[in-house]
């Protein structure tokens, strides 16, 4: 089975240019389009696509608002790409902290669309360490949010969780992390499922935005 993208973004231009590119490809299918947010959640239903990649500023319902309501409202939502202009812009880090998967530059090459949207479709999270920690930086609360150390608290990682937390805010995967740890695969797999579950986190991006929001990793 194809995997299925709805795009959404206010410019014809690039959803032509994201439909030509991913079209290409034998495994993806483009199933439908949207020009803003708030169309989002009905094309979502009707359509069921595994991944929604989306513009984070448009002019009536922005990618981030239409990240909440979607993650909110639809059972079993699909994966959420932000594609963005300026990847240190605040909405990139909002839309993050609101539950995208990841997010992609509007320049990135034709590979690189496509990986990404095999990636998110997977089950992954398309972070670049560099950046994620640049925009925890400028953006987040530098360790101050009281809500996301009290998660951190109540989650009682164990030493090794705690590792691998660290290391998969470097950005690390999960064959990196085994290679790093001298550990298996599965054993890694294990590790990050049990932090997500401890953190109460939809997948890694949440868990590292909650390390960085915490404290518990240091975004310099």
């Amino acid at each position: 089975m194809p995997v299925t993208v709805l795009l959404v973004d206010d410019e014809p231009l690039v959803r032509a240019g994201l439909r030509a590119v991913l079209e290409a490809q034998p495994d993806i299918e483009v199933v439908g389009e949207a020009a803003d947010g708030a169309s989002v959640i009905p094309l979502v239903r009707r359509l069921r696509p595994d991944v929604v990649a989306m513009d984070v500023r448009m002019p009536l319902l922005d990618g981030i608002e239409a990240t909440r309501a979607l993650l909110r409202t639809v059972d079993e939502p699909p994966r959420i790409l932000v594609v963005t202009t300026f990847e240190n812009d605040e909405y990139v880090y909002e839309a993050l902290r609101a539950g995208a998967d990841g997010f992609l530059l509007k320049r990135a090459r034709p590979a690189e669309i496509v990986h990404a949207v095999r990636l998110i479709a997977e089950g992954e999270s398309l972070l670049f360490p560099a950046s994620v920690r640049q925009l925890a930086a400028e953006y987040g609360e530098g360790g101050g949010n009281r809500a996301a150390r009290a998660v951190l608290e109540r989650a009682q990682l164990t030493e090794r969780e705690a590792e691998v937390l660290r290391l998969m805010a470097r950005g690390l995967s999960n064959a990196e992390i085994a290679a790093r740890l001298v550990v298996g695969t599965e054993t890694v797999k294990s590790h990050v499922s049990s932090v997500l579950a401890k953190l109460g986190a939809r997948d890694r991006t949440q868990a590292v935005i909650a390390a960085y929001e915490s404290g518990f990793v240091a975004p310099g």
